[in-house]
């Protein structure tokens, strides 16, 4: 059997040392401890956020949304009428986004899509009873953006 001058036994090259390879201690890497605490601090602060949630939380009516939710809870939590106590913010967050259309523009469209479908069903319930449909848009938008939200939760 017959080898060659420039061949090399296979172990003799030892593999290069990788970043991920390096012990803790040495500059450049992480420490399991800090990574794991790193991704505990990011999940507190994703714990309980839905997408939609985070959605709107992410454009220009973060403040108004948050306001908005905070009404609603409270509402909530005392057993007072939504509708009535947070009529202001609604409309507030409902300004607000119309604003920011460019982002809240796939809200806004299905807001609009829900209405339309609220207001059809709204139509047929008062042919059967003969009661007229609530006339005011912002109880029904925000009727809209408080079952969204509880869809999240």
């Amino acid at each position: 059997m017959s080898t060659h001058a420039n061949q090399e036994p296979l172990n003799s090259h030892q593999p290069e040392a990788k970043p991920q390879d390096l012990p803790p201690d040495q500059p450049g890497s992480v420490s399991p401890g800090a990574e794991a605490e790193a991704e505990a601090e990011a999940g507190e602060e994703e714990e309980g956020e839905c997408g939609f949630c985070l959605f709107m939380k992410g454009g220009g009516c973060r403040d108004e949304f948050v306001g908005w939710e905070n009404c609603v809870e409270e509402a909530e939590s005392n057993n007072e009428d939504l509708l009535e106590k947070c009529a202001q913010v609604t409309a507030a967050l409902k300004r607000c986004m119309e604003a920011h259309s460019d982002y809240y523009e796939p809200i806004i469209r299905a807001e609009k899509l829900a209405e339309e479908q609220a207001i059809v069903e709204l139509e047929k319930e008062k042919q059967n009873q003969q009661q007229p449909p609530p006339q005011d848009q912002n109880l029904l938008w925000s009727l809209i953006m408080w079952e969204i939200a509880n869809t999240c939760g």
